[in-house]
């Protein structure tokens, strides 16, 4: 049995799969309060299971980018778990999370996280030829600049998209389309998925060495002089 954990934004996940099988998932809006319902989150899903955490072979955690808070929280759960278990673990892209689940559209697909300061996160991916490919790397952006740069009709998702989608809209008109805010849920059986491809061809992390991956430095505040 596989878990799958991603506290990358205020919406958490967990899922819990075996033979390519969800067993159990669970998406909730935690707001910052990471640190204190993953774990008993996680316990409430293998009491409805009827197991327990002995059971997991593997551990898949949403890498980021995302909240600051959030994914110190996840990475070190899973990190934990992973140490203590002696099971594997892999790191997933939070924005390829976000985007897998319309891959089968065959569209270009372009999730989008609120990077603070006016910017978004944002990458680019495709299913081509029956391979689920990223087409640009991660980076931080301004919706302007990246609608400037496409020109085929394309998929926006995330959580933050309604904010900026009548932005969007007014630059891209049809060729931006725009999913329901329930299709654009992240959810942890996506991301399960996702990991699984890598832990089956032994693609694994080092537990020691894998940190999140934010693509800004989080905001310092100086200590005021009395």
């Amino acid at each position: 049995m596989q878990l799958a954990i991603d506290t990358s934004t205020d919406t958490a996940s967990l899922a819990l799969v075996r033979d390519r099988h969800v067993l159990a998932e669970l998406t909730w809006r935690c707001g910052q309060n990471h640190t204190r319902q993953l774990m008993p989150n996680l316990e409430h899903l293998l009491r409805q299971l009827e197991m327990s955490p002995a059971e997991i072979t593997g551990i898949i955690v949403a890498r980021g980018p995302g909240s600051f808070n959030g994914l110190r929280v996840g990475i070190s759960a899973a990190k934990g778990l992973a140490f203590s278990l002696g099971v594997p673990i892999v790191g997933i892209s939070s924005l390829e999370v976000e985007a897998y689940q319309h891959a089968a559209t065959g569209l270009p697909v372009c999730p989008v996280f609120n990077a603070g300061r006016g910017e978004i996160a944002t990458a680019m991916y495709r299913q081509q030829g029956g391979e689920w490919v990223q087409l640009t790397d991660e980076g931080i952006t301004t919706v302007d600049v990246l609608c400037s740069g496409i020109n085929t009709k394309t998929i926006f998702c995330g959580e933050y998209t309604p904010t900026i989608a009548p932005r969007i809209t007014q630059l891209l008109a049809e060729k931006a389309v725009i999913p329901s805010a329930t299709t654009s849920l992240r959810r942890g059986a996506f991301l399960a998925e996702l990991g699984l491809k890598r832990l089956e061809a032994g693609d694994n992390d080092e537990p020691a060495t894998l940190q999140p991956v934010y693509l800004r430095r989080p905001s310092i505040t100086k200590a005021r002089h009395r």
